[in-house]
């Protein structure tokens, strides 16, 4: 469930308009869940007040899934948009460093050219990836936990598409 994001212009910090709804229904329903909060910190300490956000709406109500960090390009104007790898990477880490500090599963979320362009996979090598790879079989070489493989699935009760991932763990 997207549980939030930082405006790609002025840099506030947005919870969903639909995060307690999707939550409450989801745990209705009896599902686990997970949260994802887009990013566009553009230093380390903004993606920390970006995690103690995170942690701030989740507390309590039984997320039991991983918690991802998703910092994807836009289009090229938004405010992480001229980041280095190293840069990038270490705001990740960051972000990851106070979800798994408080109990939760850091993920980090990515396509695969992000995954390998964009961030140092090794230096982020303790946190599970989300694999956004839309394929009936992924070409992708480096471990993921998590792969989204479509953007167009179905899903009783939601009208229109919805992004369906495969979660890999062991119990």
């Amino acid at each position: 469930i997207r549980l939030g994001f930082r405006g790609s212009e002025t840099g506030t910090l947005v919870l969903d308009s639909r995060f307690k709804e999707n939550l409450k229904s989801a745990r209705r329903a009896g599902l686990d869940v997970g949260v994802y909060f887009f990013s566009q910190a553009i230093t380390p300490e903004e993606a920390i007040e970006e995690a103690r956000y995170v942690m701030k709406h989740i507390r309590g109500k039984g997320v039991r899934y991983p918690v991802a960090f998703d910092m994807e390009p836009i289009d090229g104007t938004e405010r992480a948009a001229k980041l280095k790898k190293e840069e990038k990477t270490a705001i990740a880490d960051a972000f990851c460093q106070v979800i798994d500090r408080n109990g939760h599963t850091p993920m980090v979320y990515g396509n695969p050219k992000w995954m390998r362009k964009h961030i140092d996979l090794g230096y982020l090598s303790d946190y599970d990836k989300w694999l956004a790879h839309y394929a009936e079989k992924t070409t992708y070489r480096s471990d993921f936990a998590m792969w989204q493989y479509t953007d167009s699935g179905t899903v009783d009760g939601i009208h229109g598409p919805v992004d369906m991932n495969l979660y890999f763990y062991e119990k």
